[in-house]
């Protein structure tokens, strides 16, 4: 499963970046908006940072096809062709979905709340499609149910889209999902933190660092008793 940063801050970016293993960045408009600052000066801040052939995801505004296809060329113009341009699965997204496919650029289905919309987008020819876990729960549905009964149907339907699950609560959604095989899932910094964040783990490597140090004294490593 890809692991990406739902997330626009520069400074968090990087900080996730430097421990994990990250394959790109999504951001939506209300992401954006938290940062304060002209959106193409940032993504173009974060595609420097992250690099051309990581996946960069950006959602276009526009309400009809034709606004969403031409912010869809501007968005791989200003950020380059490897760009994933977001699209919300409505009717005029899929009319866009289907358009922006045709010519071969990268597209992600998104505010993908039921088994339908995923599917739909798939066959529009949608790269991904990003069902939200936690808001499909607050509907008091199953968004975890929901992204694996898309992923059944577009593997049983031979398409190539992939799931890119969003919107999640815990690190435990996110290990349902990796475990049944699930295309990719994009994490806010805070819960991809919690994936080895626990006090049982902190316990176990103090454990050991107070043993090594009882044997051989204190602020010592494997470093230090090289040569004594």
């Amino acid at each position: 499963m890809k692991l990406l940063i739902d997330n626009a801050n520069l400074g968090e970016i990087k900080r996730i970046y430097e421990f994990y293993p990250i394959d790109g960045v999504t951001c939506n408009p209300t992401i954006l908006r938290k940062e304060g600052k002209n959106p193409y000066k940032l993504l173009k801040a974060i595609r420097a940072f992250i690099g051309e052939d990581a996946q960069l995801h950006v959602q276009v505004i526009g309400m009809d096809a034709i606004t969403m296809i031409e912010e869809g060329h501007q968005i791989q113009k200003e950020l380059g062709a490897n760009t994933y341009i977001k699209i919300p699965v409505t009717p005029e997204g899929l009319k866009a979905i289907k358009h922006l496919a045709s010519e071969g650029a990268n597209v992600t289905g998104t505010a993908v709340y039921n088994q339908m919309q995923g599917f739909l987008a798939g066959k529009a020819g949608a790269k991904y499609v990003a069902p939200y876990v936690n808001r499909i729960d607050n509907l008091g549905y199953d968004g975890i149910t929901v992204a694996k009964q898309i992923h059944d149907m577009l593997k049983q339907a031979n398409l190539e889209t992939n799931i890119l699950a969003a919107s999640f609560k815990n690190s435990f959604q996110v290990l349902d999902l990796c475990e049944y095989g699930v295309g990719a899932a994009t994490v806010a910094p805070d819960v991809i933190d919690g994936f080895i964040k626990s006090d049982v783990i902190t316990s176990a490597v103090d454990a050991f660092t107070k043993d090594f140090e009882a044997l051989c004294g204190e602020d010592t490593n494997m470093l230090t008793i090289a040569n004594s």
